[in-house]
């Protein structure tokens, strides 16, 4: 079988790496490592099937959230609340913690278990006031030096009156703007859902992941089939179309990554999933650790601006 074009891209990525020469001391194993591993691990193109299963599993309700992965990857977790100026928006979770002795930061979207939860947490969807403590406490680790983890998980911004009149639009341009400034290494991973502009507004970060069965899109397949057939019941039908599953988000560039799941899906073995998710971003912190700030600050704005442009 002739390989496909996600391979052949692995593959000249590979290729010109190997060609490039080492600048100001950076060290380039780790991406040459990650990316063979990626072509070692390549199966076959996905189905509509199998495109349509991991937005299901993204949305399972057993699925680890944010707290879950906090609980089994940091310790000393102190969680910090509010903006300064108006609310602590709960469907935003951010504090400090040590991963493996290291002091990180750690931001991301909690959906919330039972109906209580999930009315406080808007299914973690946040309003501006989230965003702005996201990044009171990235401006916090970046004065400090510590590293930045985000783990998205979320189906958009919180679309409520109230969130427009505090200036939504704007704040999530301001997170992304306050990333692209920061001079630590940042890590993301897509954990669920990474929905529209409440996901990216905490995924501009040197290295994006997404777990195997996440997904990640500028809109929902139910938004998507509404806007091109006027019927949500064609969702399905949509996803196949616009793929926002972890394959095919590598073979367009927009991540770095997948994080592999355990059999059946996260849910089936939260600690598995932990584990497996705290390696990939131990690996890609010990990668970073010896990156200068300001070359760290630079690679990641080149590549977010390369994104979307086609020759």
């Amino acid at each position: 079988m002739p390989p496909s074009e996600h391979e052949l891209r692995l593959r000249e990525r590979l290729s010109r790496l190997r060609n490039m020469p080492l600048l100001g001391g950076a060290k380039l194993s780790g991406e040459l490592e990650r990316l063979q591993r990626q072509l070692d691990r390549m199966g076959e193109e996905p189905t509509d099937e199998e495109i349509w299963r991991s937005v299901e599993l993204a949305r399972n309700e057993k699925r680890p959230y944010t707290l879950d992965y906090v609980e089994r990857l940091l310790d000393d977790w102190f969680e910090l609340h509010g903006d300064r100026g108006r609310a602590d928006d709960k469907a935003m979770v951010a504090g400090l913690g040590k991963l493996d002795g290291r002091t990180v930061a750690l931001v991301g979207q909690q959906k919330g278990r039972d109906i209580q939860e999930r009315a406080e947490r808007r299914f973690g969807m946040s309003n501006p006031e989230g965003y702005l403590k996201a990044m009171r406490v990235m401006e916090l680790a970046n004065r400090l030096g510590f590293p930045v983890i985000s783990l998205v998980d979320t189906p958009g911004a919180y679309p409520g009156v109230a969130a427009e009149q505090h200036g939504q639009g704007g704040t999530i341009a301001a997170s992304q703007a306050v990333m692209a400034r920061l001079t630590v290494p940042t890590v993301a991973c897509v954990i669920g859902e990474g929905g529209s502009g409440g996901a990216i507004a905490i995924a501009l970060a040197d290295r994006v992941l997404m777990q195997e069965h996440a997904i990640y899109s500028v809109i929902s397949p139910e938004g998507c089939a509404m806007i091109l057939w006027r019927d949500a019941g064609e969702a399905k039908k949509a996803a196949a179309a616009f793929k926002p599953d972890a394959a095919h988000c590598l073979e367009l560039g927009v991540i770095d990554g997948i994080v592999p799941e355990p059999p059946g899906g996260a849910h089936k073995d939260p600690d598995e999933a932990a584990r497996l998710l705290g390696d990939a971003i131990r690996e890609v912190l010990d990668e970073l650790a010896d990156v200068p700030g300001d070359e760290l600050r630079r690679r990641r704005r080149a590549r977010f601006r390369s994104l979307g442009v086609f020759a």
